[in-house]
């Protein structure tokens, strides 16, 4: 199948998107090359590869042909022109800002993004002379927009708070001083959301989430036009280094193959989740975007298939509640991460977003009382009654 046939359903661009029968031995699956290196037969051949003047594989840190699958994928879901997978989703990350920033750059975000991005940006990025502006909504980052800024970078749902923000209109906000919109879309995942369908430029997952959604890979990947693959892949994948392995990729694409099954099971989860929640007195407030008074509900259900994502972020109102309330689950495993077929519950403020500071926290609405569920896929009955039982506790 064409890696760019868009005229087939979602769900079937899933399974066979970037997949071909292997013609040297008919095999099916597709198989993970498990070298470093390839023969380029003549030292001519040799020298139009590494120029770029000549397609084809010489060294697995830039292309192998398993991960070279998965990304044909992605790329076909996200309905961009090219995708280039990482070692990780920071991998991603940082080959986005360090591909696409230099020393006098500006970056806006609109917060809170996941830990990790904010201390890339805030951390790393500044000892770089890149500076970083902060803002809350789309009226307070117009404020924030120059000539210098270069990267404008938001998430929706954003992390842990599950805000919402309309890609259009932040797309349209960049564009208007030359800047790259850069949109992470590990939650929603290109089967409720396709960001460039919005004016995004730069689409990044953690492909450890909802990509693989079986919590045994560690990957990254970013979508984008062609013209924008080819330096990420060039500086940002061959001099940074952060590769793919071939087995993580064929984990990857065996993942994928299911996603529209597994997100149909999570937001029906999260839904009857967020539902069985509302005016329980434990829940100080309750973030969930398909709820109709989440002030970000009209862009959600417009930019989300009229589906809503599997997460739900409860505020117990003080750390010791929401310590008691996951310690107290039994279904809901104690971890970081999100998206596995399994249910997962964290304390953000402890451990994601540890590293932002309190005074960063409070600004964010990220509060010692707010527990972040990644809802799973078991019966949704068996969910709800043990939150019920584990808020029964505080």
């Amino acid at each position: 199948m064409s890696t760019q046939n868009q005229q087939a359903e979602f769900g079937t661009r899933a399974v066979h998107a970037g997949h071909r029968v292997d013609p040297q031995t008919g095999a099916h699956a597709v198989p993970i090359y498990a070298t470093s290196t390839f023969g380029y037969f003549d030292a001519q051949r040799g020298a139009r590869l590494f120029a770029g003047e000549e397609p084809g594989f010489f060294y697995s840190r830039v292309l192998n042909p398993t991960v070279r699958a998965f990304e044909e994928k992605v790329a076909n879901l996200e309905g961009t022109e090219d995708a280039v997978a990482f070692a990780s989703g920071m991998g991603a990350a940082s080959a986005i800002a360090l591909t696409f920033l230099k020393s006098g750059d500006e970056v806006a975000f609109v917060g809170p993004l996941y830990g990790g991005t904010e201390g890339l940006l805030n951390e790393v990025m500044t000892q770089f002379g890149v500076t970083i502006r902060e803002a809350h909504d789309l009226d307070a980052l117009r404020g924030l927009l120059s000539e210098r800024t270069k990267l404008v970078w938001l998430e929706t749902p954003m992390n842990p708070t599950l805000g919402i923000i309309d890609l259009q209109a932040a797309s349209e906000l960049a564009h208007s001083v030359g800047a790259l919109m850069v949109v992470d879309n590990t939650f929603a995942t290109p089967y409720l959301t396709r960001p460039t369908e919005h004016g995004v430029d730069i689409v990044m997952h953690s492909a450890t989430k909802y990509l693989s959604g079986h919590g045994d890979v560690i990957a990254g990947v970013v979508a984008t036009r062609a013209e924008l693959t080819e330096p990420l892949r060039g500086h940002g994948l061959r001099h940074i280094g952060a590769a793919l392995g071939p087995f993580e990729a064929y984990l990857l694409i065996r993942g994928v193959k299911t996603l529209p099954l597994r997100m149909e099971k999570h937001c029906q989860n999260a839904a009857a989740l967020a539902e069985a929640l509302q005016g329980h007195p434990a829940v100080k407030h309750l973030y969930y975007p398909g709820l109709s008074d989440h002030p970000g509900h009209t862009f959600a259900a417009r930019q989300m298939n009229g589906k809503f994502g599997g997460l739900v972020s409860l505020d117990l109102g003080t750390q010791d509640n929401a310590f008691t309330f996951l310690n107290a689950l039994k279904l809901f495993t104690q971890a970081v991460s999100l998206g596995d077929v399994e249910s997962l519950s964290s304390h953000p403020a402890s451990t994601t977003h540890q590293l932002l500071g309190e005074e960063t926290l409070a600004r964010q609405g990220i509060t010692p009382g707010l527990v972040r569920l990644s809802v799973g896929i078991e019966d949704s009955a068996d969910l709800i009654a043990d939150v019920r039982q584990a808020l029964g506790k505080i």
